[in-house]
């Protein structure tokens, strides 16, 4: 639905892609999922109504999804396949189109929020491993101890993927990326995204959360964009960028140019999810999978959570 006049502010976050269904998740999995899209909405909100920034509401909103273990970031990450959690992120400002990005981390609770420290206060986009936890230290952002992310649930995906020994990762096709857009009410736009990658990832595999313009991106000319789904697919057809280069120079809406670069993904191979917000307030949803974790609202009272594909 595309809205005719600018909302003050607008918000839409993602808890993941995958191939859940009704016949799939129980009334109980449904109620604390959405549970979770609802706080971490709300968390946004927040921010947005009393006149702070989009940067600092997709921050808000993902922090509390990484911190819910029912969600593949943060604390109930999923494991490598040598059994550890490498976690990622990405935010990026749409007025100035300052960016920062993390990859590789063990001992960080909250990846966005090292991701935005640095955005704001370091030289590089980009920081991995052992290194971006240094800059974290150099920051004040306390380590802790890697058991933090570790949830039974997880362990027994890895288990279960090892012993079908059916492919090298994800096997379910279960994409549990966070994310986060928002328009706030000085206009301008920010998208936040955070992972723990695909269960039984190896060799430092790093998908498109982290990376600016593939899964995430964020242009006060166009639209902020957060990814979900088959990474490599949505490397290669630089995802979040292109959506919002054909919304700038093609002079598509944000629905049709999603729906246009999904398809292009899919003719790939890939499959997954999109959120979208213009300069406008506008919000798009897109995927190609069964289901995909979401939840948006806006200041005109909008409000909206959603899980399957029908929802």
């Amino acid at each position: 639905m595309q809205e005719t006049t600018p909302q003050q502010w607008a918000i839409a976050i993602h808890g993941g892609a995958g191939a859940m269904t009704p016949e799939t998740m129980d009334a109980a999995a449904v109620a604390v999922h959405e549970a979770g899209l609802s706080a971490a909405l709300e968390a946004g909100e927040a921010v947005l109504r009393t006149g702070g920034s989009a940067v600092a509401a997709v921050a808000a909103a993902v922090a509390v999804l990484e911190d819910d273990p029912h969600f593949n970031a943060g604390r109930g990450a999923v494991f490598t396949y040598h059994g550890t959690n490498e976690l990622d992120a990405a935010i990026m400002d749409g007025a100035s189109r300052a960016a920062g990005a993390v990859s590789g981390l063990t001992r960080i609770r909250n990846p966005v929020q090292l991701a935005r420290t640095v955005m704001e206060a370091g030289p590089h986009v980009f920081l991995s491993g052992a290194g971006a936890e240094e800059f974290a230290a150099d920051h004040g952002i306390d380590p802790i101890d890697p058991a933090w992310f570790a949830t039974p649930e997880r362990l027994r995906q890895l288990e279960e993927l090892k012993a079908q020994k059916s492919g090298w990762f994800d096997a379910g096709l279960k994409y549990g990326t966070v994310g986060a857009v928002a328009r706030d009410q000085a206009g301008h736009v920010a998208a936040a995204t955070s992972t723990g990658g695909l269960t039984g990832k190896r060799w430092g595999r790093i998908g498109d959360s982290p990376l600016i313009g593939a899964g995430t991106y964020a242009d006060d000319r166009a639209a902020a964009v957060s990814c979900t789904g088959s990474g490599e697919q949505f490397i290669r057809a630089g995802v979040a960028h292109e959506i919002c280069a054909r919304i700038r120079l093609g002079g598509q809406g944000a629905q049709a140019a999603t729906d246009a670069v999904l398809a292009e993904v899919g003719a790939m191979g890939g499959v997954g999810g999109i959120i979208v917000v213009t300069p406008a307030g506008e919000t798009v949803f897109a995927l190609t999978t069964p289901g995909m974790f979401r939840a948006r609202s806006d200041s005109t009272g909008r409000r909206e959570v959603a899980i399957f594909a029908l929802d």
